[in-house]
C-alpha cells in the first residue's frame, strides 16, 4: 500500500511538471504571436519563459528523486530492522528455553552454538551498516600493504560456507588455483569485507537448497587481478545491473531476500578507493549473476 501511494505521488509530480511546462510553452508561444513586433521585449520574454521552464523541470526532477530516495531509506530501515530483530528474537527464545526446561548437555551445546551464530549475524549487520557509513565519506591517506589475494579469497569462501552451513562444493574455485599467487596492495580489512560481501550476495540470491557459486581468479595482464564470482540464482534484469551498486538499493522483485541493500555498495566503494572497479553481469532474471571485481596488481606480482 505504501509503495502504491509513493508511485501515485511520483505520477502526480511528473504530471504536474509536464502540465506546467506545457502551460508555460503555450503562454510563451501566445505571447510571441501577440507581440512579434516588439523585438527587445520578445527576446527578454523568451529568456524569462525559458528560465521558468528549466526551473520547473529541475524542481520536478528533484521532487521525484527525493521521493525515490525516501522510499529506499524506508526499505533500508525495514531490512535492517528485520536483520536485527530476527537474531535477537532467536537468542531470547533459546535463553527462555534454557531457563525454563531441563535439557541434556547435547541440547544445551546445540543451543549455545545457535545463539553464537545469531550473535555473529547480529554483529555482521551492525558492522556492515558502520562500514557503509564510512564508505560514504572520503578520508585521508589509507593503510596499504601487500596482500596475497588468492589466500584472502579462500578465507572468505570458508567464512561463507561456515555461516550458511554449506559443503565445500557449494562455493568452489573454478578452476583450482594450483599454487598461483595473486598479489595486490591495499587495506586487508577493506578487501576482506568486499570479497565476503560479493560471496554473501551470491549465496543469498542463489536458489534455496541449490547453492552453486563458482569463484575464479585470474590475471589477464601483469597490471591487473580479476575476481569473478558466479551464481546460478535469480539473476538480474538489464535495468537493475547498474543500480544494484547504489546505497540502499534492493531489487523490488526480490525484497523477500535477506540483506540491507548495502553489500554491493560497500564493494564498489572499496574497489574505487583501491583504484579498481566492479560490475555485475547477468543474462536476465532466473539466469544467474556474475560479479566482476577488478584490482590493480602489486608491482611485486
Amino acid at each position: 500500500m505504501l509503495i502504491v501511494t509513493r508511485r501515485r505521488k511520483i505520477a502526480f509530480f511528473a504530471t504536474l511538471g509536464v502540465g506546467l511546462v506545457a502551460l508555460a510553452v503555450a503562454l510563451n508561444v501566445g505571447w510571441i504571436i501577440l507581440n512579434w513586433r516588439e523585438g527587445v521585449l520578445l527576446f527578454f520574454g523568451v529568456m524569462f519563459f525559458a528560465a521558468i521552464i528549466v526551473g520547473m523541470i529541475l524542481n520536478t526532477s528533484f521532487l521525484i528523486r527525493e521521493i525515490k530516495r525516501n522510499e529506499q531509506h524506508d526499505s533500508f530501515i525495514n531490512a535492517v530492522t528485520h536483520e536485527l530483530k530476527t537474531p535477537v528474537a532467536s537468542i531470547r527464545l533459546y535463553l527462555e528455553t534454557l531457563q525454563r526446561r531441563e535439557l541434556s548437555e547435547e541440547q544445551r551445546q546445540d543451543f549455545y552454538k545457535r545463539m553464537l551464530s545469531d550473535s555473529d549475524r547480529l554483529q555482521a549487520t551492525v558492522e556492515q551498516v558502520l562500514k557503509a557509513g564510512r564508505a560514504g565519506f572520503k578520508r585521508g591517506p589509507k593503510y596499504r600493504t601487500e596482500v596475497e589475494f588468492g589466500g584472502m579469497v579462500a578465507e572468505c569462501m570458508e567464512m561463507a560456507r561456515s555461516r550458511y552451513n554449506l559443503g565445500s562444493d557449494a562455493i568452489h574455485f573454478e578452476p583450482a588455483l594450483n599454487g598461483e599467487k595473486f598479489l595486490v596492495r591495499g587495506d586487508p580489512e577493506e578487501l576482506r569485507t568486499a570479497v565476503y560481501n560479493v560471496l554473501d550476495n551470491a549465496v543469498k540470491y542463489s536458489a534455496p537448497g541449490n547453492v552453486d557459486v563458482a569463484v575464479k581468479l585470474e590475471a589477464p595482464d601483469p597490471k591487473q587481478v580479476v575476481l569473478k564470482v558466479s551464481d546460478r540464482g535469480v539473476g538480474i534484469s538489464p535495468d537493475d545491473l547498474k543500480r544494484v551498486f547504489k546505497r540502499f538499493y534492493r531489487i523490488p522483485r526480490q525484497l523477500g531476500a535477506k540483506g540491507t541493500g548495502l553489500g554491493l555498495f560497500i564493494v564498489r566503494a572499496v574497489a574505487r578507493t583501491h583504484g579498481g572497479k566492479v560490475r555485475a553481469e547477468s543474462e536476465g532474471e532466473g539466469r544467474g549473476t556474475t560479479v566482476v571485481f577488478e584490482l590493480p596488481a602489486s608491482k611485486a606480482s
